[in-house]
């Protein structure tokens, strides 16, 4: 995993009045920008068959008319909310409609820190971001032992 530098010309991902934003505390993201990115570049974004069953259930009440019309063919979306774990931002009526009907796979397309901080949609949510993420690599080193250094990346992970 790699660190992430504070990019000083960050811009936050505008929002348009129709866009969907998933809101993670402070980190708010626009799923409707990451979608039509994804759309543009998809050998960019790795597509990775996930098990229904290991998603966490959404908290918030769904729409049981949007469930039963939920498209299970259209891929989830999957973002690195810390190194190395993953949250569902987008699908959560694809994810309900297939917990219904038994479907026990499903795909997504599966976006790592450094892919998806581009659309946060503000600067204070990014600066933050970094310093969670970088924090939280920090504390895996220091559980695991290791230390060493860490690629810097500035948006993209360094491979």
């Amino acid at each position: 995993m790699n660190a992430l530098r504070v990019d000083e010309d960050f811009v936050p991902c505008p929002v348009e009045g129709s866009d969907e934003l998933f809101p993670n505390g402070i980190f708010v993201f626009n799923v409707s920008r990451i979608l039509e990115h994804v759309g543009r570049n998809p050998a960019d974004v790795a597509l990775v068959e996930v098990v229904v069953a290991s998603l966490a259930r959404w908290d918030r009440h769904l729409d049981d008319a949007h469930v039963a019309s939920a498209d299970l063919a259209r891929p989830l979306v999957l973002a690195e909310i810390s190194p190395g774990n993953y949250n569902l931002i987008d699908g959560h009526h694809r994810v309900e409609k297939a917990r219904r009907t038994g479907v026990e796979t499903m795909v997504a397309y599966r976006l790592t820190a450094a892919q998806h901080v581009a659309f946060l949609t503000s600067t204070t949510a990014y600066r933050t971001y970094v310093a969670y993420w970088n924090g939280k690599l920090d504390e895996q080193e220091r559980d695991s032992g290791w230390s060493g250094t860490r690629g810097l990346a500035t948006g993209r992970e360094e491979r």
